[in-house]
């Protein structure tokens, strides 16, 4: 029980944004490579995403209140994504059937990885110890179709990200010549 409510609080504390975290500079650079198994079963990679925009983004864990929050507001906006050749993918480090009882409960028509391995959420830099924990943090990574990672958000509010994420996709898209 200590443990869970441990785990509770570091995921209250995420959702806040109020850990002071390093980060590194992403934006510019090339999005790391990945290859993992969606919420059905089927591998996707980085290769399948390629010519169009992409949302990756990171959360702790499936059935909580911010990670269903902000699943829900992707989903919410899927179609305002989809006007904008933009796809919408989540990853976490749960399993395949935890994913798919998560995508199924909140009806979710985005992919959602499955990163059991935490190989691509070291890749990101996004895994996070909490004692015997291991999770990704929140933090999302703006893809342009070039594969290159446009903008990348360290401090994600569940409330209102998939809002931010499409005002500042806008913006890039229309900067663009």
């Amino acid at each position: 029980m200590l443990i869970f409510s441990r785990f509770c609080l570091a995921l209250s504390l995420m959702s806040c944004s109020s850990l002071s975290l390093a980060v590194q500079q992403w934006q510019g650079i090339a999005a790391p490579e990945f290859r993992l198994q969606d919420q059905n079963g089927a591998w996707r990679s980085s290769a399948d995403f390629r010519g169009q925009w992409l949302v990756l983004y990171f959360y702790p864990k499936d059935q909580t209140p911010g990670c269903s929050k902000e699943a829900a507001n992707f989903r919410d906006m899927q179609a305002q994504y989809q006007a904008l050749k933009a796809r919408i993918v989540g990853i976490s480090v749960d399993d395949v059937p935890s994913h798919k009882d998560f995508s199924d409960t909140l009806k979710l028509p985005f992919t959602l990885l499955a990163d059991s391995g935490k190989s691509v959420s070291k890749a990101y830099d996004v895994l996070w110890e909490i004692g015997p924990l291991k999770i990704a943090r929140r933090e999302t990574f703006l893809i342009n179709p070039d594969g290159a990672i446009a903008k990348h958000y360290a401090e994600v509010d569940p409330d209102s990200h998939a809002q931010t994420v499409l005002t500042d996709l806008k913006a890039l898209q229309a900067a663009k010549p």
